[in-house]
């Protein structure tokens, strides 16, 4: 199960960068490559919607088929340091699907308004050629 925490640490990691790219001011070469890429990107990243979603359907899994330790003296040591453990990497890994969803969206909506603004700047320009 490591192996998709990883690949979803990537994607997340890739959708930062992309959106750090799309906003940071000054860098106009680079947003109008980087919005072709976004935009080629965007497709495929679609698939971590559902990735999270089964991520998600695991987190909850482990949750309800937890042992439990119904009196403080029925576990050992070793038993509540586990699960306590298992709550943290839990939680962790919700922080992770909620910033990948996030993320995702963000980028999203933040291409699709760059694209607008490119659209809204070259028809204020062609009308300005026409006066």
């Amino acid at each position: 199960m490591a192996l998709e925490w990883v690949a979803l640490g990537y994607a997340a990691g890739a959708e930062a960068i992309m959106l750090l790219f799309l906003t940071l001011p000054g860098f106009d070469r680079i947003r109008r490559g980087m919005i072709s890429v976004v935009r080629s990107a965007l497709k495929p990243l679609l698939s971590v919607v559902p990735f999270c979603l089964f991520l998600l359907m695991d987190i909850y899994w482990k949750y309800e088929t937890r042992p439990t330790c119904e009196q403080e003296h029925s576990c050992t040591p070793t038993e509540h340091l586990r699960h306590q453990k298992s709550i943290i990497k839990s939680q962790r890994n919700g922080i992770l699907i909620a910033s990948a969803l996030l993320l995702y969206w963000l980028l999203f909506s933040v291409t699709s308004l760059v694209i607008r603004v490119d659209q809204l700047s070259q028809r204020i320009e062609k009308l300005k050629r026409q006066e």
